[in-house]
């Protein structure tokens, strides 16, 4: 049982990232290296940062390259905010009794600013700030705070706080909304895989504060669960495509679970408004998919997706929720071209050829 939970900070309670890539690029200008995407960041970005900045800025003494990140930091962390779902996860930890600790490489000074800001400070037994390599921490909090190891558990969204938990021979979770990707966290093998707290708060409640399930089978209590999308098209002919960490970093379409008792078509409605808000019309069912054990998305599972046509009319504006973070409106051969994932390359697909039969049927 889960009577202990250390967190980490940044892209696990808080998301940093946008004033943390800035404060990089700044650093790396400053050192008369170009700037990096986001992406590029997110994929080369690790922990301890010394082995990031030897590798991009080894020219450049530590000392100075702290006095520019910090520096430029301060004055962009206001973009920093609490994470979706934290704050819930925090509750829920403080209703249970479990105990909480934060294990982090934040500076102090920034975890006060960011702390007030997200009002996280007061739900935490004790953090330990400023640490650059967490392997070398985790058995002194163990140690200091009486911990038991089995009951013990770290949640972070990079590979380095996987590592730490193994080091420390505690269960550990990683967490989608972070700095490292779905394809890094794998390769870290942490015990679980989560989207977000939401998503862990509800497998410690069904599981009753363990990771896994004591006595059921995995079948049992994961059942094929049947879902909705859609290729929604704009008035310009152009379709929505949008990216999501879930499904490793690929191009999909939006939609999502269908609620008890809800039609299908009412489902879909609901998800794209909730995913993209946008509100649809002319839907059409074009087919219907299995999904089995995906190596694409986070989690075993097993799908039945439902995949339909629909037009988003007039001029709506996309804005996405957390399960998403980037769209593009395209043509549906430019689409193609994307990294899509297999059920939207397949839906994609089946609409053009459906397109094209449609086009000959006319000319004859």
């Amino acid at each position: 049982m889960i009577r202990n939970i250390i967190f980490d900070w940044s892209g696990t309670l808080v998301d940093d990232l946008p004033a943390v890539w800035e404060a990089t690029n700044h650093v790396l200008i400053q050192a008369g290296r170009p700037a990096m995407t986001l992406e590029k960041f997110r994929a080369e970005f690790c922990l301890p940062f010394t082995i990031f900045y030897n590798k991009f800025v080894p020219h450049v003494p530590l000392p100075q390259l702290e006095e520019w990140f910090h520096g430029r930091f301060r004055q962009c962390q206001d973009s920093v905010v609490a994470l979706p779902h934290a704050r819930e996860f925090l509750e829920f930890c403080r209703d249970h009794k479990l105990r909480t600790f934060l294990l982090s490489t934040v500076a102090r000074d920034h975890y006060e600013v960011q702390q007030r800001t997200s009002g996280f400070g007061e739900f935490l037994d004790k953090p330990y700030l400023g640490v650059w390599d967490k392997r070398q921490k985790i058995h002194e909090i163990l140690r200091d705070n009486h911990l038991h190891a089995e009951e013990t558990l770290f949640i972070g969204d990079m590979q380095h706080d996987i590592e730490t938990a193994r080091h420390g021979g505690i269960h550990s979770c990683a967490v989608l909304t972070g700095y490292n990707t779905l394809e890094q966290l794998r390769a870290a093998k942490p015990d679980v895989i989560v989207e977000h707290l939401g998503e862990l708060r509800e497998i410690l409640i069904q599981n009753g504060l363990h990771l896994t399930p004591l006595t059921r089978a995995f079948e049992e209590t994961h059942p094929p669960v049947v879902t909705v999308g859609a290729l929604v098209f704009n008035d310009a002919g152009e379709v929505l495509m949008i990216r999501t960490h879930k499904w490793s970093n690929l191009w999909g379409i939006p939609g999502g679970k269908i609620k008890w008792g809800e039609p299908s078509e009412a489902a879909l409605r609901r998800e794209i408004k909730e995913e993209a808000n946008l509100d649809l019309a002319d839907v059409e069912f074009v087919l219907v998919q299995d999904c089995i054990h995906s190596k694409e998305f986070y989690r075993d599972a097993h799908f039945v997706l439902l995949n339909y046509t629909a037009r988003a009319p007039g001029r709506q504006t996309v804005i996405l929720n957390e399960e998403a973070h980037e769209f593009r409106w395209l043509a549906v051969e430019a689409a193609r071209e994307l990294p899509i994932n297999a059920p939207t390359r397949k839906l994609l697909e089946a609409v053009i050829q459906r397109n094209s039969a449609h086009v000959e049927n006319q000319h004859h």
